[in-house]
C-alpha cells in the first residue's frame, strides 16, 4: 500500500496560498479569511455534535457540518477562473431543511421577552459561542460579496444557520433544566 503524500507542501511559507482554480493569494485574503471563518464554524460545531447524545440532533449537526464544507468550496473559488468540475452548492432545500428544524425546536420553548445571555452549561455556551462565529463569517461573506462574487444561498445558509444555533442554545436549557440567563438592563 502507497502511503499518502506529506500534509506538509512549504507552498505557504511565505503567507500565500492558492483559492480553487489555482489564483495564489496572500493568506490574509477576503477570502482565506471567509472560508476560514466557516472552518472555525465548522469545528465548533463539531464539539456541539460531540458533546450531545441526541441522536437526531447528531444527525441534523452532521448534516450542517456537510453544507458547510460546501459553503467553504464556494468561498474558496476564485470567481474569474472556470475549472473543470462542477464544486457542490447549498440549495433551498439546505435552507429550507434548517428552517423546519428551528420552527420544531422553538415550538414548545417559551416566548422570548428579553435577550438571553450566554451561558449555564457548557453545552449552552458553545452553541453561543457557534452563533457568534456563525455570524462573523456571514459577515466576511457579505463584504466579500461588495467586491466579488458570492453565491447568495452561501450568506442565506449562515443567516439561517445563527437562528438555528441561537435556537438550540435555547432547547438544551430546556432539555438539561437550565433557566435562561435574562439581560437586565438595570444591572
Amino acid at each position: 500500500m502507497k502511503k499518502d503524500p506529506k500534509i506538509y507542501t512549504k507552498t505557504g511559507d511565505r503567507g500565500e496560498t492558492s483559492l480553487i482554480g489555482g489564483t495564489r493569494v496572500p493568506k490574509f485574503h477576503p477570502r482565506i479569511e471567509a472560508y476560514g471563518t466557516v472552518d472555525e464554524l465548522n469545528s465548533t460545531i463539531g464539539l456541539i455534535r460531540d458533546s450531545t447524545e441526541d441522536e437526531h440532533l447528531n444527525h441534523v449537526l452532521l448534516r450542517i457540518q456537510q453544507c458547510l464544507f460546501v459553503v467553504e468550496s464556494s468561498l474558496a473559488k476564485d470567481p474569474d477562473v472556470d475549472i473543470p468540475v462542477t464544486l457542490p452548492a447549498i440549495i433551498e432545500d439546505d435552507i429550507t431543511k434548517l428552517e423546519r428544524e428551528i420552527d420544531l425546536m422553538n415550538e414548545p420553548l417559551p416566548e422570548l421577552r428579553s435577550f438571553i445571555l450566554p451561558g449555564g452549561h457548557p453545552l449552552i455556551s458553545n452553541c453561543h459561542i457557534a452563533r457568534t462565529v456563525c455570524r462573523r463569517a456571514e459577515r466576511m461573506a457579505i463584504r466579500l460579496s461588495a467586491a466579488q462574487t458570492v453565491d447568495f444561498n452561501d450568506i442565506k445558509y449562515l443567516n439561517r444557520l445563527s437562528d438555528y444555533l441561537f435556537i438550540l442554545a435555547r432547547k438544551f436549557h430546556q432539555d438539561l433544566g437550565v433557566d435562561e440567563i435574562h439581560w437586565n438592563p438595570a444591572r
